[in-house]
Protein backbone atom coordinates (compact mmCIF):
# COMPACT_ATOMS: atom_id res chain seq x y z
CA UNK A 1 0.00 0.00 0.00
CA UNK A 2 2.81 2.19 1.37
CA UNK A 3 4.36 1.48 -2.41
CA UNK A 4 1.32 2.63 -4.68
CA UNK A 5 0.71 5.82 -2.75
CA UNK A 6 4.55 6.41 -3.14
CA UNK A 7 4.10 5.98 -7.08
CA UNK A 8 0.61 8.21 -7.33
CA UNK A 9 2.72 11.00 -5.54
CA UNK A 10 5.19 10.62 -8.06
CA UNK A 11 3.18 10.58 -11.11
CA UNK A 12 1.38 13.15 -9.94
CA UNK A 13 3.82 15.59 -9.09
CA UNK A 14 5.42 14.51 -12.49
CA UNK A 15 2.21 15.51 -14.62
CA UNK A 16 2.26 18.77 -12.55
CA UNK A 17 5.98 19.22 -13.88
CA UNK A 18 5.43 19.03 -16.96
CA UNK A 19 2.39 21.04 -17.27
CA UNK A 20 4.50 24.05 -15.58
CA UNK A 21 7.37 23.32 -17.93
CA UNK A 22 5.23 23.92 -20.83
CA UNK A 23 3.28 26.91 -20.30
CA UNK A 24 6.30 28.97 -17.78
CA UNK A 25 8.96 31.00 -19.24
CA UNK A 26 12.43 30.50 -19.13
CA UNK A 27 13.08 32.56 -16.06
CA UNK A 28 10.42 30.84 -14.24
CA UNK A 29 11.97 27.58 -15.37
CA UNK A 30 15.47 28.16 -14.46
CA UNK A 31 14.14 29.55 -10.75
CA UNK A 32 11.69 26.32 -10.12
CA UNK A 33 14.30 24.30 -10.45
CA UNK A 34 16.51 25.61 -7.71
CA UNK A 35 13.70 24.70 -5.81
CA UNK A 36 12.61 21.43 -7.28
CA UNK A 37 14.38 19.69 -5.06
CA UNK A 38 12.87 20.71 -1.62
CA UNK A 39 9.94 20.11 -3.19
CA UNK A 40 10.39 16.61 -4.56
CA UNK A 41 11.68 16.04 -0.42
CA UNK A 42 8.95 17.49 1.19
CA UNK A 43 6.49 15.48 -1.26
CA UNK A 44 8.50 12.35 -0.28
CA UNK A 45 8.18 13.09 3.65
CA UNK A 46 4.62 14.10 3.09
CA UNK A 47 3.82 10.63 1.45
CA UNK A 48 5.70 9.00 4.25
CA UNK A 49 4.25 9.71 6.86
CA UNK A 50 0.63 10.02 5.57
CA UNK A 51 1.59 6.14 4.63
CA UNK A 52 2.09 5.65 8.15
CA UNK A 53 6.23 6.45 7.93
CA UNK A 54 6.41 9.36 10.19
CA UNK A 55 9.35 8.65 11.83
CA UNK A 56 10.96 8.96 8.58
CA UNK A 57 8.81 10.80 6.71
CA UNK A 58 8.54 14.51 9.13
CA UNK A 59 12.53 14.52 9.10
CA UNK A 60 11.79 14.48 5.60
CA UNK A 61 9.53 17.58 5.63
CA UNK A 62 11.98 19.40 8.45
CA UNK A 63 15.08 18.46 5.80
CA UNK A 64 12.86 20.01 2.93
CA UNK A 65 12.05 23.49 4.77
CA UNK A 66 15.89 23.79 5.54
CA UNK A 67 16.56 23.62 2.21
CA UNK A 68 13.95 25.51 1.10
CA UNK A 69 15.04 28.61 3.12
CA UNK A 70 18.54 28.16 2.01
CA UNK A 71 17.69 28.14 -1.84
CA UNK A 72 15.06 31.11 -1.79
CA UNK A 73 18.35 33.12 -0.45
CA UNK A 74 20.76 32.40 -2.69
CA UNK A 75 18.35 33.62 -4.82
CA UNK A 76 17.71 36.83 -3.57
CA UNK A 77 20.87 37.13 -3.41
CA UNK A 78 22.12 36.18 -7.06
CA UNK A 79 19.08 38.72 -8.18
CA UNK A 80 20.80 41.92 -6.15
CA UNK A 81 24.12 40.78 -6.06
CA UNK A 82 27.03 42.47 -8.02
CA UNK A 83 24.80 45.35 -9.23
CA UNK A 84 26.77 48.00 -9.71
CA UNK A 85 26.32 51.65 -11.02
CA UNK A 86 28.96 53.80 -13.19
CA UNK A 87 29.89 57.18 -13.70
CA UNK A 88 32.45 57.83 -15.72
CA UNK A 89 34.13 61.46 -16.24
CA UNK A 90 37.50 62.55 -18.47
CA UNK A 91 39.76 61.37 -15.94
CA UNK A 92 37.87 58.91 -14.15
CA UNK A 93 35.15 55.92 -14.45
CA UNK A 94 34.06 55.01 -11.06
CA UNK A 95 31.88 52.47 -9.63
CA UNK A 96 29.21 52.54 -6.63
CA UNK A 97 28.00 48.54 -5.48
CA UNK A 98 24.25 48.98 -4.54
CA UNK A 99 24.59 46.18 -2.09
CA UNK A 100 27.19 47.27 0.07
CA UNK A 101 27.85 51.56 -1.22
CA UNK A 102 31.53 50.68 -1.60
CA UNK A 103 32.74 52.84 -3.99
CA UNK A 104 36.52 52.19 -6.67
CA UNK A 105 37.40 53.76 -9.41
CA UNK A 106 40.25 53.08 -12.97
CA UNK A 107 42.18 56.29 -13.46
CA UNK A 108 41.82 56.96 -17.45
CA UNK A 109 44.43 59.08 -18.06
CA UNK A 110 47.32 60.92 -16.53
CA UNK A 111 50.32 60.02 -14.42
CA UNK A 112 48.09 56.89 -12.53
CA UNK A 113 46.54 55.78 -15.74
CA UNK A 114 45.29 52.47 -15.34
CA UNK A 115 45.79 52.58 -11.47
CA UNK A 116 42.63 51.52 -9.20
CA UNK A 117 41.95 53.67 -6.51
CA UNK A 118 41.61 50.99 -3.98
CA UNK A 119 45.53 50.24 -4.88
CA UNK A 120 46.81 53.64 -4.47
CA UNK A 121 48.44 54.80 -1.27
CA UNK A 122 46.68 57.93 0.58
CA UNK A 123 49.44 60.29 -0.83
CA UNK A 124 48.83 59.07 -4.26
CA UNK A 125 45.20 59.73 -3.88
CA UNK A 126 45.74 63.28 -2.70
CA UNK A 127 48.25 63.76 -5.86
CA UNK A 128 45.80 62.46 -8.01
CA UNK A 129 43.14 65.15 -5.99
CA UNK A 130 46.08 68.27 -7.11
CA UNK A 131 46.15 66.85 -10.86
CA UNK A 132 42.15 67.09 -11.38
CA UNK A 133 41.61 70.49 -9.91
CA UNK A 134 40.69 72.28 -13.10
CA UNK A 135 38.22 69.51 -13.92
CA UNK A 136 35.31 69.94 -11.63
CA UNK A 137 33.23 66.84 -12.52
CA UNK A 138 36.43 64.19 -11.87
CA UNK A 139 37.35 66.55 -9.10
CA UNK A 140 34.04 65.66 -7.44
CA UNK A 141 34.00 62.04 -8.12
CA UNK A 142 37.00 61.50 -6.83
CA UNK A 143 36.09 63.55 -3.82
CA UNK A 144 33.33 61.21 -3.27
CA UNK A 145 35.50 57.95 -2.87
CA UNK A 146 37.73 60.04 -0.30
CA UNK A 147 35.11 60.67 1.53
CA UNK A 148 34.33 57.11 2.40
CA UNK A 149 38.22 56.01 2.34
CA UNK A 150 39.62 59.37 4.45
CA UNK A 151 36.92 60.67 6.50
CA UNK A 152 38.22 64.27 7.68
CA UNK A 153 41.08 64.30 4.21
CA UNK A 154 39.88 67.72 3.45
CA UNK A 155 41.39 68.60 7.13
CA UNK A 156 45.07 68.09 6.00
CA UNK A 157 44.79 68.78 2.32
CA UNK A 158 46.00 71.86 0.31
CA UNK A 159 43.50 74.52 0.27
CA UNK A 160 43.75 74.38 -3.87
CA UNK A 161 43.00 70.55 -3.20
CA UNK A 162 39.07 70.13 -3.56
CA UNK A 163 35.88 70.56 -5.79
CA UNK A 164 37.88 71.82 -9.10
CA UNK A 165 36.79 75.25 -9.94
CA UNK A 166 37.22 74.99 -13.61
CA UNK A 167 34.67 74.17 -16.18
CA UNK A 168 33.87 70.38 -16.21
CA UNK A 169 36.04 69.10 -20.08
CA UNK A 170 34.12 67.00 -21.81
CA UNK A 171 30.70 67.69 -20.23
CA UNK A 172 27.65 67.81 -21.92
CA UNK A 173 24.23 66.14 -21.98
CA UNK A 174 23.68 62.90 -20.28
CA UNK A 175 22.91 60.04 -22.70
CA UNK A 176 20.94 57.23 -22.54
CA UNK A 177 24.02 55.05 -22.54
CA UNK A 178 25.18 57.16 -19.26
CA UNK A 179 22.00 56.72 -17.78
CA UNK A 180 21.22 53.13 -17.39
CA UNK A 181 25.14 52.50 -16.00
CA UNK A 182 24.51 55.31 -13.75
CA UNK A 183 21.41 52.99 -12.51
CA UNK A 184 22.96 49.97 -12.82
CA UNK A 185 20.07 49.03 -15.22
CA UNK A 186 19.84 47.34 -18.15
CA UNK A 187 18.62 49.11 -21.48
CA UNK A 188 15.09 49.15 -22.10
CA UNK A 189 14.43 48.98 -18.20
CA UNK A 190 10.88 49.93 -17.35
CA UNK A 191 9.56 53.02 -15.91
CA UNK A 192 9.00 50.81 -12.37
CA UNK A 193 12.54 49.60 -12.75
CA UNK A 194 14.50 53.46 -13.49
CA UNK A 195 12.22 54.36 -9.93
CA UNK A 196 12.92 51.74 -8.08
CA UNK A 197 16.63 51.42 -8.69
CA UNK A 198 17.01 55.96 -8.13
CA UNK A 199 15.49 55.22 -5.05
CA UNK A 200 17.77 52.33 -4.14
CA UNK A 201 20.75 54.40 -5.12
CA UNK A 202 20.12 57.45 -3.32
CA UNK A 203 19.83 55.71 -0.47
CA UNK A 204 23.71 55.42 -0.76
CA UNK A 205 24.37 59.09 -2.13
CA UNK A 206 22.17 61.24 -0.70
CA UNK A 207 24.14 63.93 0.82
CA UNK A 208 21.43 64.06 4.18
CA UNK A 209 22.79 60.13 4.07
CA UNK A 210 26.20 60.71 4.44
CA UNK A 211 26.67 60.30 0.55
CA UNK A 212 27.44 62.70 -2.27
CA UNK A 213 25.88 65.96 -4.01
CA UNK A 214 27.47 65.53 -7.19
CA UNK A 215 26.66 61.58 -7.28
CA UNK A 216 23.08 62.44 -5.99
CA UNK A 217 22.75 65.25 -9.04
CA UNK A 218 23.95 62.60 -11.41
CA UNK A 219 21.62 59.85 -10.13
CA UNK A 220 18.88 62.49 -10.77
CA UNK A 221 19.91 63.51 -13.91
CA UNK A 222 19.78 59.68 -15.07
CA UNK A 223 16.25 59.17 -13.46
CA UNK A 224 14.76 62.15 -15.77
CA UNK A 225 16.40 61.07 -19.13
CA UNK A 226 15.00 57.40 -18.66
CA UNK A 227 11.67 58.82 -17.64
CA UNK A 228 11.25 61.26 -20.34
CA UNK A 229 10.89 57.74 -22.34
CA UNK A 230 7.70 56.70 -20.60
CA UNK A 231 6.31 60.03 -20.65
CA UNK A 232 6.37 60.98 -24.16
Amino acid sequence: MTILILLVGIAAFTILGLYFFASASPAQVARTLHLAGPAALAILGGILSVAGRISVGAPLVMMAVAWYGRQRRRIGQQRTGGQKSTVRSAWLEMELDHDSGDMDGLVLVGRFEGRRLYEMSDADLMDLAADLRDDRESAELLEAYLDRRMPGWRDDADPDVGAGHGSPHGSGPMTHEEAYKILGLEPGASAVEVRKAHRSLMQRVHPDLGGNAFLAQRVNEARDVLLRDHTD
